[in-house]
């Protein structure tokens, strides 16, 4: 078993989140800016649901938005109080709780976003 050092460190904290592996310090914080960067993508902004690792609950996916963490969290916020539907931001996709699609592509193609749907 490799001890935690020899992996790379901590990685998440309870205290602080994620944790960045070289400098060891809070990704907000980190010094060094290894943190990885998000890939640029093709500006369509894709919109799927999916139920897989969640015992079959379904939540609506939202990947591809061209925006950075803050603008991307207050995004989230403002499609989940348009849903009426809880949800989270993760590492640049924003998920939904239940089956929104059709709301939430209406809602980002009024804001001027191309939008996909994606998946079935």
């Amino acid at each position: 078993m490799k001890s935690r050092s020899a992996s790379g460190g901590l990685v998440y904290s309870t205290d602080s989140g994620r944790m960045c592996p070289t400098c060891r310090q809070p990704i907000d914080h980190c010094q060094c800016k290894a943190a990885p960067a998000r890939p640029a993508g093709d500006g369509i902004v894709r919109v799927s649901r999916e139920t897989k690792g969640r015992a079959g609950k379904g939540v609506t996916l939202v990947k591809g938005l061209p925006l950075d963490d803050a603008d991307l969290t207050a995004l989230g916020k403002k499609i989940k109080a348009h849903c009426g539907s809880g949800g989270t931001v993760k590492d640049g996709v924003v998920e939904v709780q239940g089956d929104h699609c059709d709301k939430v592509m209406a809602l980002l193609q009024g804001l001027g976003h191309t939008v996909k749907r994606a998946g079935g």
